[in-house]
């Protein structure tokens, strides 16, 4: 029995000392620690060097909008800061990705099968998302390449109305009956913005075909420019172009005026009342006294 207990003994000390050995042999290798050290090294030289692109690429981002700020088509501020949060996150994701794989090449880790890994589920998210893709897609170039700002006006497709907000998915447009429709960016083919520029006023004035034509052109002329003095929305001085048809009963006097983007209608309104107001007082006849 002793001698069956010696054995068992001497066999589980052989046991241990074969993986012992080896093990004291790997660990007090010098080449193995050298290994190591340069591992580590390399390890926090990638990180670090991750973190100063990451710096750097932010810095980048914040020149590139201040110097987008400056153009004279200013983005606003709600949309400055979308883009930097936008175009910051892409880059710490990619910047991340690209340090972890390189951190797991370090291990030892083979790279192939990650990458044909991630590629399958990138192209099983991108069949089974395309409107979701392409929504977000096309709301990053809109927000980018400032096609339209909150509180423009603007025409999307049979939709018109003002931009109450601008979503990566989505676009808020409410008309000016108070209607509120949601616009998948995807579908956005073609945009008409009403404010990037200055407007153009039409006033067509009729008066009967017997009238006095300088004498109508006359007031026309003292009428806007005595308006243009005190409507903040015109932004360059009135111009009587003269006359613009001719008919049998009637003949029509065309004014124009530059105003502010989308404030024409305004102008308009208040430059025909104001003329009808100054015909009225020297009798000239227009086309509604005539009618009347």
């Amino acid at each position: 029995m002793q001698d069956i207990l010696l054995e068992d003994k001497t066999g589980l000390v052989a046991g241990w000392q074969q993986v012992w050995d080896p093990f004291i042999g790997y660990i007090s290798n010098p080449e193995v620690w050298t290994a190591l050290l340069i591992g580590a090294i390399k390890i926090v030289f990638i990180y670090f060097a991750g973190r100063l692109v990451m710096k750097l690429a932010n810095k980048a981002l914040e020149h590139m909008l201040v110097a987008r700020d400056k153009n004279p088509l200013k983005l606003d501020t709600r949309r400055t800061h979308t883009i930097g949060r936008l175009l910051g996150n892409i880059t710490s994701y990619v910047v991340n990705f690209i340090v972890i794989l390189m951190i797991l090449n370090q291990f030892g880790i083979r790279l192939e099968p990650i990458l044909a890994g991630a590629g399958v589920v990138g192209l099983a998210i991108g069949f089974g998302a395309q409107s979701l893709v392409k929504d977000v897609i096309t709301g990053f170039f809109i927000i980018f390449e400032d096609q339209f700002a909150v509180g423009d006006i603007v025409q999307i497709g049979t939709f018109k109305g003002t931009v109450e907000e601008i979503g990566l998915r989505v676009t808020k447009l409410k008309s000016w009956t108070g209607e509120v429709h949601f616009i998948p960016n995807g579908t956005i083919n073609q945009v008409t913005n009403f404010s990037l520029n200055n407007s153009i006023a039409v006033v067509d004035i009729s008066i009967a075909y017997a009238s006095d034509v300088d004498k109508a052109l006359e007031v026309l002329r003292t009428t806007v420019l005595k308006n243009y003095e005190t409507n903040v929305n015109m932004v360059k001085e009135p111009q009587v172009l003269g006359v613009q048809t001719i008919s049998t009963s009637e003949i029509t006097l065309r004014t124009t005026v530059e105003c502010k983007p989308n404030t024409q209608a305004s102008v308009s309104r208040e430059l025909y009342g104001e003329i009808k107001k100054a015909l009225d007082a020297l009798s000239i006849e227009n086309k509604e006294s005539q009618a009347n």
